[in-house]
C-alpha cells in the first residue's frame, strides 16, 4: 500500500551515551499514541505512524518527520500528538510551535 503521509517518530536509543536520545525521552509511546490518535480520529487519509532510526536533531528531541512535506517537529509530548494530527495531518496547518526553527 502507498500512503498519502508517514509519521516518522524517533526511537532511536543511544546506549553508552551521556546525551538522551527520543527513544529515551517517550518516542516509543508517542508512537503508540499516534497510531491511536489515528484510529479515533478516524483519518481518512491514508496514513501511517512509524518508528524511526535516528533523524539526527537529538537536542531537540523526540523528533517527529511528516513526509511529504519534510516537516520536523521537535519536543513533542504525548498531548501534542492530537493536535498535530487535526492541524497538520487534517488541516494541512503545520503546528507552528513545534516545527524545528532551522
Amino acid at each position: 500500500m502507498v500512503f498519502d503521509v508517514h509519521i516518522f517518530v524517533c526511537t532511536n536509543q543511544r546506549t553508552g551515551s551521556e546525551k538522551l536520545s527520543c527513544g529515551e525521552t517517550h518516542g516509543l509511546e508517542l508512537v503508540a499514541e499516534f497510531k491511536k490518535q489515528l484510529k479515533d480520529l478516524k483519518v481518512n487519509l491514508k496514513t501511517r505512524a512509524n518508528k524511526s532510526g535516528c533523524l539526527g536533531i537529538c537536542d531537540f528531541g523526540p523528533t517527529v518527520a511528516i513526509y511529504p512535506e519534510g516537516t520536523f517537529y521537535v519536543g513533542v509530548k504525548k498531548e501534542d500528538v492530537r493536535e498535530i494530527i487535526e492541524s497538520h495531518i487534517i488541516h494541512k496547518k503545520p503546528v507552528q510551535r513545534l516545527i524545528l526553527k532551522q
